[in-house]
């Protein structure tokens, strides 16, 4: 049985990713465990990590549930980071975003 999940997303420099992604989640990763990785934790069982593999960077893509979607638009625009508005998909509302490297972070909610 499954009980947690670390998803990764693989970037061309784990530095100005990591840059990125702090604005992306509000706050600096919880670890560096290794040269070219960070990682973000968001309880125990669940996060994100960043890892850098300039050759295969940009496919990644994750889905990240949210409690409150426009709140997430709000707090992105004013972190600079670019968006479209949210905007139905999936049963749900979505609010696809883009990293400097061209993976995407999809936020679905309410």
């Amino acid at each position: 049985m499954f009980t947690g999940l670390m998803a990764n997303i693989v970037v061309t420099g784990e530095k100005e990713a990591t840059e990125w992604y702090s604005r992306l989640f509000e706050r600096q990763p919880d670890g560096t465990p290794m040269a070219g990785l960070a990682q973000w934790c968001f309880d125990e069982k669940f996060g994100i990590q960043i890892w850098e593999d300039p050759q295969r960077a940009g496919g990644s893509n994750v889905v990240i549930d949210v409690d409150d979607l426009d709140k997430v638009a709000e707090r992105l625009r004013a972190a600079g980071i670019d968006h479209d508005e949210p905007s139905p998909g999936g049963g749900q509302r979505i609010l696809p975003v883009t990293d400097p490297d061209g993976n995407q972070v999809v936020f679905f909610g309410e």
